[in-house]
């Protein structure tokens, strides 16, 4: 089983990624999109990243601002997944701007 990250350990994964901020409860955060269209459109591909990995975040929509939160609920925290995770959803916004 996958353990919670220390909050050392949440800083320096989330060192290299683009907004991020968080403690080992959960990680966060949020991007503002040209278009509502262009928001849907990250989200669509966050959520087949989402699939291939098995882990999924939860995403709140509002109008062209999407915020995504990442947490493994199954063990209470962060762990490896999410940051890599949080990785990918980074790839994924800088393709759609």
């Amino acid at each position: 089983m996958a353990e919670v990250l220390d909050a050392e350990a949440v800083r320096t994964g989330l060192a290299g990624l683009d907004g991020w901020a968080g403690d080992p409860a959960g990680i966060a955060r949020t991007v503002e999109l040209p278009t509502f269209r262009d928001a849907i459109g990250v989200v669509d591909r966050v959520a087949v990243v989402a699939e291939e990995l098995d882990h999924h975040p939860d995403i709140d929509i509002r109008w062209r601002t999407v915020t995504f939160r990442c947490a493994t609920h199954s063990v209470g925290g962060v762990t490896r997944r999410d940051v890599e995770l949080a990785r990918r959803i980074d790839e994924t916004v800088r393709g759609a701007v």
